[in-house]
């Protein structure tokens, strides 16, 4: 089992900054691909950004630009630096981990609890 917690959301007006953490416990594995959702009201879950372990990221083209995803394997931690913040980036963030071989799935994936995003205009 892998347990993630977020932290770091709240409230920012557009055009402010945020940076997301995630820290991972239990059964880690560096081999693992970590990554970014968000759900914004009335919507569905939706892919920010993800990196694997050898270091390729991916990022959502909603965000190209504006987000970072980076990660810090000594502390078993990911970040998400949001800048250039949107109204429309308003959501729950969350965090996820899975194996290589699974899929972003609630059955195939950890998840966090996730964290409130507010970006006001």
């Amino acid at each position: 089992q892998v347990q993630l917690v977020e932290s770091g959301g709240g409230s920012v007006q557009a055009g402010g900054s945020l940076r997301l953490s995630c820290t991972a416990s239990g059964r880690t594995y560096s081999s693992y691909v970590m990554g970014w959702f968000r759900q914004p009201p009335g919507k569905e879950r939706e892919v920010v950004a993800s990196i694997r372990s050898d270091g390729s990221i991916y990022y959502a083209d909603s965000v190209k630009g504006r987000f970072t995803i980076s990660k810090d394997n000594a502390k078993n931690t990911v970040y998400l630096q949001m800048n250039s913040l949107k109204p429309e980036d308003t959501a729950v963030y969350y965090c996820g981990a899975r194996s290589p071989a699974s899929r972003w799935s609630q059955v195939d994936a950890y998840w966090g609890q996730g964290t409130q995003v507010t970006v006001s205009s």
